[in-house]
């Protein structure tokens, strides 16, 4: 007793202490502390991320080239226009290796636009998507029809009227009813009302993003009447990567008319990857920022433990010679490790918890508080703290009790 005591005379802190003072305790629950908070915020990022990848869109976005055309600015007018359209996806599925060719106003992804629809009976849904399509969409996109038929060829200027609406569209608006023969109708200044007969009932799909509640949607062929075609989006489901049927594509366009670009060329699942890019760039910097901080509070953690054991060697040593047991000195070094984590978690948990709140905009499919991000990034902590302070105590447990008993 009197050797422990003169071994620990010249220490400052507690008897227990591994610590040489205050600050180093309050700098390892620093770095413990914002190393919590960083986890929490790489847990939601990441689930989000997560949570849109998984989303069930409604249609295949595999092997499908997407590209805008505006002939409009070329020079074509309505009605030549919509015929123009229809020449190019004609050539367009005469391509080795596309099964299905077709066009719409909008690509699914990134369109969301409404007109006034109105149905016999029922009030206008102001949250009700139109999108004006050409023959086989649907089976370009592979969007299931669940009653009914598609927009088809025979769907031409000059034919009746129709429209295929959504599976919510049609509970919303017919309930048990069948929607099939119902009537439609659009209302414009510029034309006449669009009577449109109901043909089909499609199954229920993402319109304009991927964290918006699905809407009631309305398709309707694009050269049956208002509104006129302009630019449009052309969709071309292909047999491998879509991306190889670019230079085909350029060479239909530009002998049509030499004066039509091909812009925005991408893939469906290029668009989808495009349009979550906010939330992929947020999880991939929260995850390397988390990763960083962890990584500066495991090294001055391991450092702060290695130091101290050191400044302890002779007291480790005397231990050992009357009898201490490795696991014993272990737990004597890794008690004070998990108290500061205890310490660090507790003051950094209420943080996390008011801090998530300031990101609820950027989340999707989860809360702000949610516990699993919580406590995986408690046990990544706490298990990343253990490992630090195991090796030094480890180390310790291994001396020779002659040698830490000669050490100075």
């Amino acid at each position: 007793m009197p050797a422990l005591k003169e071994t620990r005379g010249g220490q400052t802190g507690g008897r227990h202490s591994l610590w040489g003072g205050g600050m180093g305790r309050l700098l390892v629950v620093g770095q413990i502390a914002l190393s919590l908070l960083m986890l929490v915020a790489a847990g939601l990022f990441v689930r989000t991320l997560s949570n849109l990848q998984s989303v069930d869109i409604g249609f295949r976005r595999e092997n499908v080239l997407l590209f805008h055309l505006e002939a409009s600015k070329a020079g074509h007018k309505d009605p030549e226009i919509a015929a123009f359209y229809g020449e190019l996806r004609e050539r367009f599925s005469q391509i080795p290796g596309v099964r299905a060719a077709s066009l719409s106003d909008e690509s699914m992804v990134e369109g969301g636009w409404a007109i006034g629809i109105h149905v016999q009976g029922a009030e206008q849904d102001p949250e009700t998507r139109v999108m004006s399509v050409g023959p086989t969409f649907f089976e370009a996109m592979q969007i299931p029809m669940l009653v009914g038929r598609g927009i088809e060829e025979r769907d031409r200027p000059g034919s009746p009227e129709v429209a295929v609406v959504s599976e919510r569209f049609a509970k919303m608006n017919f309930g048990d009813r069948n929607p099939l023969g119902q009537r439609l109708i659009i209302e414009n200044r510029k034309t006449a009302a669009r009577d449109m007969e109901i043909v089909g009932v499609s199954r229920d799909t993402h319109y304009g993003g991927l964290k918006r509640q699905i809407p009631p949607v309305v398709f309707f062929p694009y050269d049956q009447g208002y509104p006129p075609p302009e630019d449009m989006v052309f969709e071309l489901r292909t047999a491998g990567d879509p991306l190889a049927y670019v230079n085909a594509v350029r060479d239909i366009v530009r002998r049509a008319d030499a004066r039509l670009p091909v812009a925005d060329i991408r893939s469906q699942a290029a668009e989808i990857d495009r349009s979550i890019n906010e939330e992929t760039t947020l999880a991939r910097l929260c995850a390397v920022f988390a990763l960083l901080a962890l990584t500066i509070a495991c090294v001055g953690l391991y450092g702060t433990v290695a130091y101290n054991v050191a400044r302890r060697t002779s007291e480790i040593g005397i231990r050992m010679a009357l009898g201490a047991q490795r696991g014993r000195l272990v737990w004597l070094v890794l008690r004070e490790v998990l108290m500061l984590a205890a310490i660090g978690i507790a003051v950094s948990v209420p943080a996390a918890l008011a801090a998530s709140k300031l990101v609820e905009s950027f989340l999707f499919g989860m809360k702000p508080n949610d516990p699993w991000a919580l406590a995986t990034a408690v046990a990544t902590l706490l298990a990343a703290a253990v490992v630090a302070g195991y090796l030094p105590a480890r180390k310790a447990s291994w001396i020779d009790p002659m040698v830490a008993l000669r050490h100075e």
